[in-house]
């Protein structure tokens, strides 16, 4: 990086602010191939659980939806966009779960504030889930890209959403989410 570049991102901010220029991984899960399964600690309206891929997956499909920090900006645009949109997944029999590599205390106080009670957030400290989901930050390996992934009920990957738009996750992930509902029927 020469010393122009370096200089300009350091006056972005702090290394979260250059997480945030980091170009994203790109998806190494094809759509159609097998989710790998996993179990977290989770926090739904601040109130911890274990939440478990393959239970959701007895219920319908999952939107699995990685963000590299909560509390960000773009994260909370991400959480508060899922969070209005969470009844309408409800309605397909999805479920909505969020997955960063937040500490437990973090991901408790962001299910509450961020996501308003409406759906679930992880913390992957270990980044074990975010390593096996290829939902990694090319730059920053211990920091989630913003990747989602909607699952379908039989534990395949049905689609694939990556970019920068933390809103364009909910609207393109609920699509998803209907065309598997239509398929259904």
């Amino acid at each position: 990086m020469n010393r122009r570049l370096f200089s300009t991102a350091l006056a972005l901010g702090s290394g979260l602010g250059l997480a945030c220029l980091a170009p994203a991984a790109k998806a190494a899960l094809a759509q159609g191939v097998a989710a790998p399964d996993f179990s977290l600690e989770a926090a739904l309206g601040g109130k911890p659980f274990k939440f478990s891929l393959a239970d959701a997956l007895a219920r319908g499909p999952v939107v699995l939806y990685f963000f590299p920090k909560a509390f960000t900006s773009g994260c909370t645009v991400e959480a508060h966009a899922f969070a209005e949109a969470t009844p309408r997944f409800n309605a397909l029999g999805a479920t909505v779960i969020g997955v960063s590599n937040d500490d437990a205390e973090t991901i408790r106080r962001f299910s509450v504030e961020a996501c308003r009670s409406q759906f679930a957030v992880a913390g992957d400290v270990d980044g074990k889930v975010i390593r096996a989901y290829d939902a990694k930050m090319m730059l920053m390996p211990s920091m989630a890209s913003r990747i989602s992934y909607v699952i379908d009920r039989g534990g395949r990957v049905a689609f694939i959403h990556q970019g920068s738009n933390p809103e364009a996750h909910v609207t393109q992930t609920l699509k998803a989410v209907e065309d598997l509902a239509a398929a259904k029927r």
